[in-house]
């Protein structure tokens, strides 16, 4: 029989289901993070064995929880910076445009730049990396833009 004639399945015609990307570069995180992590993976864990039957929501879940396993697989948690230096993990209290404020550099899954935390890889957070209280840094584009006004480790 042709092809022409043989009905498509409804299959076909749906969308590609894509994993969720996993950021490239090692997953560090702080002792917290990897808590969060844990968490997230137990109530994906408990999302999954509680699922009634909807197909396309466990399919979801399943996806999820498989992001979350792989984050917690790949967790590093990051050593602690040189005393008085800001690394990963630092609690920043900074002047930047002549505004204060404080940041705590953490891993990309813990990240929530509104809340003050803001991953390694964020450009203000890489800026900051191995200065100390009292140092300035160029930002943006302008030189001494930031001033390093305390540095703690929790």
């Amino acid at each position: 029989m042709s092809v022409a004639f043989r009905r498509e399945s409804d299959e076909e015609h749906l969308e590609p289901k894509f994993e969720v990307p996993i950021p490239p570069g090692p997953n560090l995180v702080t002792a917290n993070g990897k808590r969060l992590i844990i968490e997230k993976v137990e109530a994906f864990e408990r999302a999954v064995a509680e699922s009634v039957a909807d197909p396309e929501m466990l399919m979801k879940l399943k996806r999820d929880r498989r992001y979350w396993r792989m984050r917690l697989a790949t967790a590093q948690l990051s050593p602690p910076p040189p005393e008085n230096h800001v690394g990963f993990g630092s609690r920043v209290r900074l002047r930047l445009k002549g505004t204060e404020r404080t940041i705590h550099i953490v891993g990309g899954d813990e990240a929530d730049p509104a809340a003050g935390l803001l991953a390694f890889t964020a450009p203000l957070a890489r800026a900051l990396m191995g200065l100390q209280e009292g140092d300035f840094a160029d930002f943006a584009g302008k030189p001494d833009a930031i001033e390093i006004l305390r540095v703690e480790f929790e």
